[in-house]
């Protein structure tokens, strides 16, 4: 009988506490141990239909079909196990979502095991002084690549002195879809359904613990939210999508999505200032090549 190289992989951790206190209580490395480039390929059997429910309810996206968005939570598993199996220089919560690029590559299948390989890089620290990590996920059905997730986060903020202070811009202009608010419990129901309990998202005390002076919503709920309305007014499901976290989104703020002048763009403002802005497409994107298919390794 011949084995396939998905056999070899690991199966992707499922999400919950076992997770979370691996990553509260795991140590940075030295640098020179993380030195280079940062990977690991993991294996998941299948996509949990009752998941895909719950997720979709939560969002309002209609039916049982897979969201674009709903393979982040996928691709997040792969990277926060990657950052768990490999040395590297810096701990995992508090770690501050500020950018995400994902995009569908073909249909998704509910009961075809998936290969999702992700590397990690260090790019060199910006003139402030601000630390990120790239995290580069791609899933792959055999010899096909399926989805793509790109995430960068801030590990260390800049100082002071070394910001430019950004101008906020103004109310945009476009097409107003709509608003939310974001509920005071709306980071701990999240993290129940995506499994990111980073601290920074639950409560008051947790979110101080981490340098925040308030909880604030994870991106991606921010980013679902928005595709969600995106979908509802285009009729059309969204298979790209990069968005820019500019500012943190407090709980049991209120949020307010714009369509922009510009094809496909859109913008979310909080409390006045650009919360995110991004772009979707519902044509597919060309594939990437930053990350190989886990088969060539």
């Amino acid at each position: 009988m011949s084995t396939s190289p998905l056999d070899s992989f690991p199966p992707l951790p499922p999400p919950g506490a076992a997770m979370l206190l691996r990553a509260l209580f795991q140590r940075p490395a030295p640098v020179s141990a993380a030195d280079g480039q940062v990977g690991a390929s993991y294996r998941l059997d299948r996509i949990d239909l009752d998941h895909v429910r719950r997720y979709n309810a939560a969002f309002g996206f209609p039916g049982d079909a897979i969201p674009l968005t709903f393979l982040y939570l996928l691709a997040q598993r792969a990277q926060l196990a990657t950052m768990l199996a490999r040395p590297i220089p810096f701990r995992i919560p508090g770690l501050i979502h500020v950018e995400n690029r994902l995009a569908m590559h073909g249909p998704v299948f509910l009961d075809a095991p998936l290969a999702l390989t992700t590397t990690l890089q260090l790019p060199p620290a910006a003139p402030n002084g601000a630390l990120h990590c790239v995290l580069e996920t791609r899933a792959f059905d055999g010899e096909r690549l399926v989805f793509s997730c790109d995430s960068t986060y801030l590990i260390q903020r800049g100082s002071r002195a070394g910001r430019a202070a950004a101008p906020q811009p103004d109310t945009p202009s476009g097409q107003a879809l709509g608003g939310w608010t974001v509920a005071s419990d709306a980071g701990r129901r999240y993290a129940a359904l995506s499994g990111d309990w980073n601290p920074i998202h639950l409560w008051p005390w947790t979110a101080r613990l981490m340098g925040m002076r308030t909880p604030i919503i994870h991106g991606a709920h921010t980013l679902a939210t928005a595709c969600s309305l995106l979908q509802a007014e285009s009729g059309q499901e969204p298979v790209s999508v990069w968005c820019r976290f500019r500012q943190p989104v407090p709980l049991g703020a209120n949020v307010a999505l714009f369509a922009g002048l510009a094809e496909d763009r859109f913008t979310a403002l909080c409390n006045g200032r650009v919360a995110i802005e991004g772009g979707s497409s519902a044509t597919p994107a060309p594939s990437p090549a930053a990350v190989a298919h886990p088969a060539a390794e």
